[in-house]
């Protein structure tokens, strides 16, 4: 029985857990848009959604406490500068979980995490680059 057990442990340790889930931030917030396991996606949305709440504060203090959950520099001004002012209205659900095929290895249900406004501005980034 699994009483009073909260949390999957993926086969990792702590820090190798942790480490999991830093590198699928920091690619999920240079990239915007992510293929992962379904259960590996939806304890990263619950991870990056706290993150992109305290990009939306701004000061420096949330700037200090997402450096803590993800150590990228890079990824975090981009949070800051970029993905956060997006969602200024937005009070939650920055990201969508879609579930897309099942892997032929070990047949492990995959799924795209990425943000809710990531399919209306794809179309004007692909313009940019022909034009």
């Amino acid at each position: 029985m699994r009483h009073r057990v909260d949390k999957k442990y993926f086969g990792r340790n702590t820090n190798q857990r942790k480490a999991l889930f830093r590198n699928l931030m920091v690619n999920l917030f240079l990239n915007e848009r992510i293929e992962t396991t379904v259960a590996k996606a939806k304890v990263a949305k619950r991870l990056a959604e706290k993150v992109v709440t305290l990009a939306k504060r701004g000061d420096l203090h949330s700037k200090r406490l997402a450096l803590s959950y993800v150590p990228n520099r890079a990824a975090v001004a981009r949070l800051f500068g970029e993905i956060a002012p997006r969602f200024g209205e937005r009070n939650g659900g920055y990201l969508r979980i879609v579930r897309t095929r099942t892997r032929l290895k070990d047949q492990a249900p995959l799924a795209v995490l990425e943000f809710v406004d990531y399919e209306e501005r794809r179309p004007a980034a692909k313009k940019d680059k022909k034009g």
